[in-house]
């Protein structure tokens, strides 16, 4: 037996539940009008629960009274409302189309999309007269369809003009999703709902499920996101960052300024990693000699910022070391941030044999297209002097003047001789 309420004397038949919220004591249905085979989704709102009150069924007018007055295809249209014995129903258009709280994957071109539906949906409740404000944007309440059609629902938060449509309590809304200024009670505005929306599409971005966005929140209560998005481009990210500023005044004024500077901005736009030399072969004149060369990397391609990590790959010959750490070659950093970074590599040849060839490897990652890219080196070290001896001259010298010396006392003597004999 079904658990489903009985609706048909209002001629609706529940055929599954869509979602609940039971501590609020709010259940939302698909259902089919048994007139004209019309589906529709059907919230009830129990007020017959023991937790609940009057500003519960002042939560539905509000909403009623918001939905009457819209027209829009990104909010579903408003049908009708009734009572029942376990309190009042209200009737909207169904959308076949899940929400984003649904685990799927969207490439980030499609999220943009999924943005500027959203923003001409705030665009239009933000034209009114008196201007709407939602204050409950988030994935939960964003259905996208298959052909990334969006719409926005729930409005049992917004607010009209300066109204507000349920009692007054601090903090309505989700936290994580909730404006600074909504969240501690404050003044809101055209900008207050702009931050749900940043706030959702970072999670879209990141593959952060709603339930989860505290990850990205610091105790500042500021999205820390930019890390995980190496090849979104500057333009998009700065973009995000003012969607979600703790200020009002430092996010876009209202929503239809937010989309005019989305529009012409590149989603993706990836980085050129392009290093100064693609081969390095260095040469030592002297043993133990320290080589050392620069190698330069820079990116052309504008709004975007390239990421790029050095190491030295492994080598057969070599001893255990660390990509980063080597027993004979340096690398001055491993890590460039940029659109330019330089790299000061530092053979050690002291470490090294003598007059012998080596050949390594530095392996650049970077978030350009080609993620990794490999700078062979080939050192040469200097060979062993070779041992030249050195003349005595000194001793030969010595010799030669004694030899002289000899000579010539011998020549004396023999003079000598030779006169006393005549």
């Amino acid at each position: 037996m079904s658990n489903f309420p009985d609706l048909s004397s209002h001629d609706f038949k529940v055929i599954r539940e869509l979602g609940h919220n039971r501590a609020g004591g709010r259940v939302t249905y698909l259902a089919r009008n048994q007139v004209n085979h019309q589906l529709v989704v059907i919230k009830q709102f129990q007020f017959a629960q023991r937790n609940s009150n009057w500003s519960d069924y002042e939560t539905i007018e509000g909403e009623i009274q918001v939905l009457r007055g819209l027209n829009h295809p990104g909010i579903p249209r408003y049908l009708g409302s009734f009572q029942t014995t376990r309190g009042c129903c209200l009737v909207q258009e169904y959308k076949h189309a899940p929400s984003l709280a649904v685990p799927r994957s969207f490439d980030p071109e499609e999220i943009k999309q999924i943005a500027v539906g959203l923003l001409n949906i705030l665009v239009y409740l933000q034209h009114r007269i008196p201007p709407i404000i939602h204050r409950d944007i988030k994935p939960e309440n964003i259905l996208v369809d298959e052909t990334i059609n969006v719409f926005l629902v729930d409005f049992g938060l917004a607010r009209i003009g300066d109204s507000e449509l349920a009692v007054s309590s601090v903090a309505k809304g989700t936290i994580g999703f909730m404006a600074p200024e909504q969240l501690f009670d404050k003044a809101l505005s055209k900008a207050s709902d702009l931050y749900g929306l940043g706030a959702t599409l970072i999670c879209l971005l990141t593959g952060t499920p709603s339930t989860t966005i505290n990850t990205l929140i610091d105790e500042d209560y500021c999205l820390n996101f930019q890390h995980r998005l190496p090849q979104v481009s500057l333009g998009w990210l700065e973009w995000l960052q003012r969607m979600v500023e703790l200020k009002p005044k430092d996010r876009f004024p209202d929503a239809e300024t937010a989309l005019e500077a989305l529009k012409p901005i590149y989603v993706i736009r990836i980085p050129e990693a392009k290093l100064s030399q693609s081969y390095l072969e260095l040469r030592a004149k002297k043993l133990g000699e320290k080589l050392t060369k620069t190698i330069t990397i820079c990116n052309t391609v504008p709004d975007t910022a390239l990421l790029s990590r050095w190491q030295i790959a492994p080598h057969v010959s070599d001893p255990p070391h660390t990509p980063y750490f080597h027993d004979w070659i340096r690398l001055d950093t491993a890590d460039v941030n940029g659109n330019q970074g330089l790299c000061q590599i530092t053979i050690d040849t002291s470490k090294l044999m003598a007059d012998q060839t080596y050949e390594r490897e530095v392996l650049i990652h970077t978030n350009a297209e080609q993620s990794t890219q490999v700078l062979p080196l080939k050192i040469h070290t200097a060979p062993v002097p070779i041992a030249t001896k050195k003349l005595p001259y000194l001793s030969l010298a010595l010799l030669i003047g004694l030899a002289t010396t000899a000579t010539w006392v011998e020549t004396t003597a023999w003079e000598g001789i030779v006169s006393n004999s005549g």
